[in-house]
């Protein structure tokens, strides 16, 4: 089956970066088509409280903001389709994108489609995930203010997790299944001068305790296979995160960590007309403000391109470059 309509925009992925852009972009009467993806929403979904975007002075829950997001962009046209995308050919215009058989085609898309924290994959991690589990020490550390949490990881990120966390928790426990770090010599030097941190090696996390709330964790030797329990009030695994790009990687320029690569200062991508934005391309930031930012620099970069085809009406191109004059939203 064929949409036989060529579209002005698809935006494909369902978070910050994707309704900021589609906000913009309705806003601009370009229509867009956003390909959202059944878990829409992305990482907010499964965060309790946001007390760090603007706008929300009491704090908000994550999957709330999202559709508050979601709802705005709709009031202006966005329309939706809450599938995933299957293939995509961006060798040529129109642009042609698939969900199962149903194609779509548009003149530009922005791939918003966001990056995926590593787990660790045990049963309770789930359920705790909310409640005392995190990815993300930037969004969530304040929740641990005088208690007692725990770290995965051995790389950098872990490090920058842990160090982060003394800010606020009274003990923070780094655990790694080895007993060397991945991470860079200035990072291990200044975690062992803090003297709220301390280390936990050659073990893992096995199971995590409690019901409503991490109440403490079971962990295993990875050299002798002893468990034992500790108490804990909260568990921040920080493995890693894996960009959610396998669908565009054989037509997009990409690092090796597989994160798309922009052109510096724009959102735009090797390809004409195809954008990225959000954590899809950025491996430093990873937050909600950062990826609605970045969301609207596509929409506006988009908007531009196609303002510029020959024969496309609209005043974009002849509209001042963000570093000349503000661009109004």
């Amino acid at each position: 089956m064929s949409d036989q309509h060529v579209r002005e925009l698809i935006i494909i992925g369902g978070g910050p970066a994707g309704y900021t852009a589609a906000l913009y972009a309705a806003r601009a009467d370009l229509e867009p088509l956003v390909i959202e993806g059944f878990a829409w929403g992305g990482q907010l979904m499964i965060t309790s409280d946001v007390e760090n975007y603007p706008g929300y002075p009491d704090g908000v829950m994550g999957p709330e903001m999202m559709s508050d997001f979601r709802r705005q962009a709709e009031r202006f046209g966005a329309e939706y389709v809450t599938d995933d995308v299957t293939r995509v050919d961006l060798s040529q215009q129109p642009l042609r994108v698939w969900v199962g058989d149903m194609e779509y085609a548009a003149r530009a898309v922005i791939v918003a489609t966001g990056a995926s924290a590593r787990w660790l994959g045990i049963e309770s991690e789930e359920q705790h995930k909310g409640r005392g589990v995190s990815a993300c020490a930037t969004c969530d550390a304040s929740f641990f203010r005088e208690k007692d949490v725990y770290v995965v990881g051995g790389g950098d990120s872990a490090f920058e997790e842990a160090l982060f966390l003394t800010k606020f928790a009274d003990r923070v426990h780094l655990v790694h299944r080895r007993d060397e770090f991945r991470a860079s010599r200035i990072m291990v030097d200044r975690a062992e001068a803090n003297e709220k941190l301390d280390f936990v090696l050659s073990a893992e996390v096995v199971e995590i305790l409690g019901d409503d709330k991490v109440t403490g964790l079971r962990l295993r030797s990875t050299e002798t296979g002893e468990q034992w329990q500790v108490s804990a009030d909260g568990l921040f695994v920080a493995i890693g995160h894996d960009p959610n790009t396998a669908l565009f990687v054989d037509q997009l320029e990409h690092d090796a960590a597989g994160y798309l690569v922009t052109r510096p200062g724009s959102t735009e991508t090797n390809v004409p007309g195809v954008f990225a934005a959000g954590d899809v391309q950025d491996h430093t930031y990873r937050q909600a403000i950062t990826a609605a930012g970045s969301g609207c620099m596509a929409a506006l970069d988009a908007e531009r391109f196609l303002a510029s085809l020959e024969g496309h009406p609209g005043t974009a191109a002849t509209a001042p470059r963000p570093e000349a004059a503000e661009v109004a939203g």
